[in-house]
């Protein structure tokens, strides 16, 4: 166990996980990030996209799409605080392709700055959860 660190990853609605593991990536801002134990203090935004946590004794890695959010990396602890936080058994890719049309709907059919920000968000988020649906079938 020396080479494992606590996770917590939470959404708004719930606690998604919280375990030890032994290596944690995500979608960083400026990139993926790979996270191992005793890693340098870090604050940072993450995009749209698969969290993937390798834990010990496991043959599968957990899987958890996050539609953005914050991480927080201690030596021995990382929290993701996620805007939105989905298991990946529980993706559902028709209504991620439900919301992708109709965030390019919304984008075609636009009436203000506002509305275009939101669609345009919309439609990332929707993408992100297609290819976090993607990446978990090959695995499969």
């Amino acid at each position: 166990m020396a080479n494992t660190f606590h996770v917590n990853v939470v959404s708004a609605e719930a606690m998604i996980f919280s375990g030890e593991a032994e290596y944690v990536s995500l979608p960083g801002e400026s990139g993926e990030l790979g996270i191992l134990a005793k890693h340098t203090p870090l604050i940072t935004r993450i995009k749209p996209g698969s969290v993937r946590i390798r834990v010990p004794g496991q043959a599968e890695d957990e899987f958890v799409f996050v539609a953005g959010g914050i991480l927080e990396v201690q030596p021995d602890c990382v929290t993701v605080l996620a805007d939105t936080a989905i298991r990946g058994a529980d993706l559902d890719e028709a209504k991620a392709n439900a919301a992708k049309q109709a965030a390019q709907d919304a984008l075609v059919n636009r009436d203000s700055k506002i509305d275009y920000a939101k669609a345009q968000a919309e439609l990332s988020v929707a993408i992100a959860q297609l290819a976090a649906i993607a990446k978990l079938r090959q695995k499969r």
